[in-house]
């Protein structure tokens, strides 16, 4: 039996997320430039997707690009701005035929302005889609994240919009980039490390996490239907006992 057949439905998340790890290894292990994992990467991403809409997932958030990663050489920064301007045209067309909306979160400002223009333009071309709804985290950091709210609530609090004794966790919510998505129930890492790399720190605190030592391009539906049967067999107490729950 597959672990799709195993899945129940009911018990499935409503957001998963997901750190889509392992892309350069995977190509150096091939024997091949690091921006052709990126490539094959593209592959899983297709998979995810569709088998989300599939099972009625409502939001599935990939972790594409990370603030550090403008650290990397110029020269791979400018191959995965180019790759992602070539995806995007290329995958509009499906997204817009299977319903699905696109969201963006990050410090969208350091992108390149073909890219970024790109991608406003599809999430504006998809914004009324009813089905699944598809995050990509750019240029995205956790800590980043949090400091761009302080300062938001700096600012409205400078300018008599809130007071102090306002803030509480529904009222921070409201400053992250987040704002309108639920917190993720998953979060999935592949090519087997253990560690969350600034992302979604906030929303995750109480997120089932799911790691596995398959490299990304190699991820297929059959090892997130893996994850999700891991998730649906979790119990999920949020601090309290089992007998509450």
């Amino acid at each position: 039996m597959s672990f799709k057949e195993k899945l129940i439905r009911e018990k499935l998340p409503s957001h998963v997320a997901i750190i889509m790890d392992g892309n350069g290894r995977w190509a150096q292990k091939m024997g091949a430039a690091r921006i052709f994992g990126p490539k094959k990467g593209i592959t899983p991403v297709h998979e995810v997707v569709e088998a989300s809409g599939e099972l009625g997932i409502k939001y599935l958030t990939l972790y594409a690009f990370s603030t550090e990663n403008w650290g990397r050489p110029a020269s791979e920064i400018k191959a995965l701005m180019g790759l992602l301007v070539t995806t995007i045209k290329k995958e509009a067309n499906q997204l817009i035929k299977n319903k699905v909306r696109l969201l963006m979160i990050g410090d969208l400002n350091k992108l390149p302005d073909t890219p970024r223009k790109e991608l406003i333009s599809l999430t504006e071309k998809t914004a009324d889609n009813d089905g699944l709804t598809l995050i990509l985290a750019l240029s995205y950091s956790a800590r980043w994240e949090i400091i761009h709210a302080v300062r938001q609530i700096q600012k409205d609090t400078l300018n008599g919009l809130i007071k102090p004794e306002q803030m509480d966790q529904e009222l921070f919510k409201k400053y992250l980039t987040t704002s309108q998505i639920p917190d993720p129930e998953l979060l999935i890492r592949t090519s087997g490390e253990y560690r969350i790399s600034n992302f979604l720190l906030y929303q995750i605190a109480y997120s089932e996490l799911y790691f596995t030592s398959t490299l990304w391009p190699d991820f297929r539906k059959e090892n997130y239907y893996e994850a999700l049967y891991h998730y649906q067999n979790r119990e999920r107490r949020f601090g309290l006992t089992s007998e509450q729950i």
